[in-house]
């Protein structure tokens, strides 16, 4: 995560020092990996258009090792959504395995199931997206 001069000052300071800002929030996510299908367009009970992945992140290899568990798993998987219609065109021409790099904010989304139970989902909104390496090319 990127912080500003002034929020780590502050924080280093054990919060609000004599003349430190109060450190201000910070939702910005920057992913690269690859994708694991193609992405898939809906359209939500509200009208909205959405178009959906998931990215595939290899864990660092040395955090991986740390962990005290046996089977920890050695990739992460994102989902992402767009509901911009510049990154939507972008990602209709993506194809599984390619390579992505993605911007946007951690959000959670909240619905009603069929049943009308409560449900809800973390998921990055992409608001800035490019394909770094095409499958076919690796």
């Amino acid at each position: 995560m990127v912080a500003n001069s002034k929020a780590r000052s502050a924080v280093a300071q054990g919060g609000r020092g004599q003349g430190a800002a109060a450190p201000s929030a910070t939702n910005i996510v920057v992913l690269v990996g690859r994708l694991s299908g193609a992405p898939s367009m809906r359209v939500l009970p509200s009208g909205d258009e959405l178009t959906a992945w998931r990215l595939v992140i290899d864990r660092d290899p040395a955090a991986v090792t740390r962990s005290s568990s046996p089977r920890a798993p050695s990739v992460d998987t994102i989902d992402c959504v767009a509901f911009k219609r510049g990154v939507q065109r972008l990602a209709a021409r993506w194809a599984s395995g390619d390579v992505i790099e993605a911007r946007g904010a951690l959000r959670r989304r909240f619905w009603r199931g069929a049943a009308g139970a409560a449900a809800s989902r973390y998921e990055v909104e992409v608001s800035e997206a490019r394909r770094l390496v095409a499958a076919s090319a690796r």
